[in-house]
């Protein structure tokens, strides 16, 4: 049993999509949008879970599924994530994107599993290229108030340069495939093609 900050989940549905060219949020890979499919997910492993999303989003979302607007404050990923440490400071957040098409609960289950609430993050890596995954990790409190400092100093906006510089602990999946990105029409089919041979 791991001791530390209670475990809330994070999706975040935020984002413009501007290389997919449509919202990734609302692709369908597994018979319903990408944003509730993992919301589900995250609902089966975290004492809580929310939706990161845009003001002009909420609108949209039916009323089952609990949200986090964007405060706007921070650039890029990290605007969803502060957003949701400012209304939840004592969680820490497993947090995932929306162009993971092939994450799932084995592989959610194996990083909670690895966790350590003593480091700032428990990251999803790639063994061939062990840089943190930040949009796949459990980012702990001490980390986002961290980061607020970090942005705040103008050290530029990359969770991901923000990890490599911390404390993190990287876990490799056991598929490595659950970490496959999706943000381009190409991308997309080559998700569908591998979802289609599982």
């Amino acid at each position: 049993m791991i001791i530390g900050p209670k475990l809330y989940g994070l999706v975040l549905a935020g984002g413009k999509s501007t290389r997919m060219g449509k919202d990734k949020g609302l692709i369908h890979y597994h018979g319903m949008p990408q944003r509730e499919y993992v919301y589900h997910l995250l609902d089966r492993v975290c004492e809580e879970t929310f939706m990161s999303v845009r003001p002009e989003q909420s609108k949209e979302i039916a009323s089952d599924f609990q949200l986090i607007e964007d405060t706007d404050e921070y650039k890029g990923p990290f605007n969803g994530l502060l957003s949701a440490h400012k209304k939840y400071p004592e969680a820490a957040w497993l947090v995932l994107a929306c162009d993971l098409p092939l994450i799932d609960l084995k592989s959610l289950q194996e990083l909670i599993a690895a966790r350590d609430p003593n480091v700032f993050a428990t990251s999803f890596a790639h063994e061939e290229n062990p840089l943190p995954e930040p949009i796949c990790a459990i980012w702990e409190p001490v980390a986002l108030e961290k980061a607020k400092q970090y942005l705040d100093e103008g050290n530029g906006s990359c969770p991901r340069k923000f990890l490599i510089n911390s404390e993190v602990k990287l876990v490799f999946p056991q598929d490595s495939n659950v970490l496959m990105n999706a943000n381009s029409e190409e991308e997309y089919k080559e998700a569908i093609v591998k979802l289609s041979t599982e």
